[in-house]
């Protein structure tokens, strides 16, 4: 064991994620000092095992189904797609799991790195413990920013733990393809991974205890379910699992109606749980293993120098909200070390209101669903006045361009008080690029009679927004 020795700076940031960066690299830039303490590679799960890894999974698939449904480009489709290939692309997207470069930015940002396995020990202090058993006390003269994110949650089923299934993880960094793959569960990774999967030649097996995509507008999760089956997935619904087994001949799946399914490997993909059960947390009187509640700044109520950012405070759990949520606890911890100013009301710059109910997320699935704000059922359960106003995407002139047989569906939730949109979810192919203008027009509370001046080119695909205001004026005439 090496010598304890002692470092003060400005932040402590527990966590090398997108998220933790991101808190320190803003807090740099307002002038503070500020250390990062990671015990696995800096850039965190989305890139390594999630975002970056199943994007570049996802998207070899995808180019290829556009090229076959349009016409002339079809006709020089020649082959299938090369799974080496598709692996050997996924790799460099991870710079083969190497952080060199991320540990790079980190020097041209200002930000020191210490390796190992960082723990609340006190007030603003945090103890870091390398591979070889030292350990380094670290103060913060300003915040401690817990980054820490979460991890693959593994369901109380009987063997399931004991048949070493792949999570998230194995899915996305997989060097050899699986013959046969079952999914259990039926949220946002269980139906990008199966569509990967499905499209690389394994047969896969989707087992959900309910519908798939159940926090999405309902006909989200039929229009996947229809397009897994047209991949060749199996899909259960309303299926439960009531033991897994790994035997030599594979792993032998009893499900709740009786039928038994065999597979060479299975992926659990029932949710997350935060990764804050190691941290210290009892030191500052919170529960360890839980998500950490903080206040719209980000700090943890009742205390002058704790935060919670990204994932492990359970708000929204996507990258990019913790990238917001980051920028927003990077800039108040400067401004409140400082002395300025902290703009802390709704939409300031020191918050991050957008969570609430204006977080954009696209499902790389097949096909895409792209969604922003509340669903019809959360807007009523929060006592707006709505309209939900749907529209088929397949209809659009730019979308018969775009590709033949285009078929999707899109909607709009308006609020009919205010006449503002509260909501939009679109499906179908490649429409996560619509949804920043849904979001803007969300986030911007932009009045319905002024998304009327919001002229879309002809022909493209956006053409759907004319034709929800369109059908809008016609419900409420």
């Amino acid at each position: 064991m090496t010598a304890e020795n002692t470092d003060e700076y400005d932040l402590i940031v527990l966590g090398g994620g997108p998220v933790g960066e991101n808190v320190a690299d803003r807090a740099v830039q307002g002038g503070l000092t500020a250390i990062i303490v990671e015990s696995e590679l800096v850039g965190g799960e989305c890139s390594y095992w999630a975002c970056m890894p199943s994007k570049a999974l996802l998207r070899p698939a995808q180019a290829l189904r556009a090229v076959k449904n349009v016409g002339g480009a079809a006709e020089a489709v020649t082959g299938d797609l090369d799974v080496r290939a598709v692996f050997d692309r996924r790799d460099s997207f991870t710079s083969n799991w190497s952080d060199d470069g991320q540990v790079k930015w980190l020097d041209s940002a200002g930000i020191d790195l210490a390796r190992g396995h960082g723990r609340l020990t006190g007030e603003r202090e945090v103890t870091v413990t390398d591979a070889d058993g030292g350990t380094r006390v670290l103060h913060a003269r300003q915040a401690v920013a817990i980054s820490t994110g979460t991890d693959a949650a593994v369901p109380p089923i009987p063997g399931l733990r004991e048949a070493e299934p792949w999570t998230s993880r194995e899915a996305t960094s997989a060097e050899e393809l699986p013959e046969s793959l079952a999914v259990i569960g039926g949220g946002v990774v269980a139906v990008e991974m199966a569509t990967v999967y499905a499209s690389l030649g394994t047969k896969v097996t989707v087992i959900a205890r309910s519908g798939l995509l159940g926090s999405f507008e309902p006909f989200a999760g039929e229009r996947v379910a229809a397009g897994l089956a047209e991949l060749g997935v199996d899909v259960r619904t309303d299926t439960g699992t009531t033991s897994v087994t790994r035997t030599d001949d594979g792993v032998v799946i009893e499900l709740s109606d009786g039928s038994t399914v065999i597979t060479a490997e299975v992926l659990v993909a029932t949710g997350r749980t935060p990764r804050s059960g190691d941290i210290g947390l009892d030191v500052v009187g919170l529960e360890a293993g839980r998500y950490i509640e903080v206040d719209d700044t980000q700090r943890v109520p009742g205390s002058e120098w704790l935060y919670a950012v990204g994932d492990v405070n359970g708000r929204v759990l996507l990258t990019h909200q913790g990238k917001y949520q980051a920028r927003a606890a990077g800039d108040v911890i400067a401004a409140r070390a400082k002395g300025d100013a902290v703009d802390d009301a709704p939409w300031g710059r020191h918050v991050a209101t957008a969570d609430h109910a204006a977080a954009p997320q696209v499902t790389f699935s097949y096909p895409e669903v792209a969604s922003v704000g509340l669903t019809e059922a959360e807007a009523r359960k929060a006592g707006h006045e709505v309209a939900a106003v749907d529209y088929d995407l397949g209809a659009i002139a730019g979308a018969s361009v775009y590709e033949d047989g285009f078929a999707g569906q899109a909607r709009l939730v308006i609020d009919t008080e205010r006449e503002v949109v509260l909501g939009a979810t679109f499906v179908g192919p490649e429409v996560a690029e619509l949804l920043q203008a849904a979001t803007v027009a969300v986030v911007g509370e932009v009045p319905i009679s002024r998304l009327w001046h919001a002229v879309p080119a002809y022909p493209t695909i956006s053409e759907i927004w004319l034709r929800l205001l369109e059908e809008y004026g016609r419900q409420s005439a």
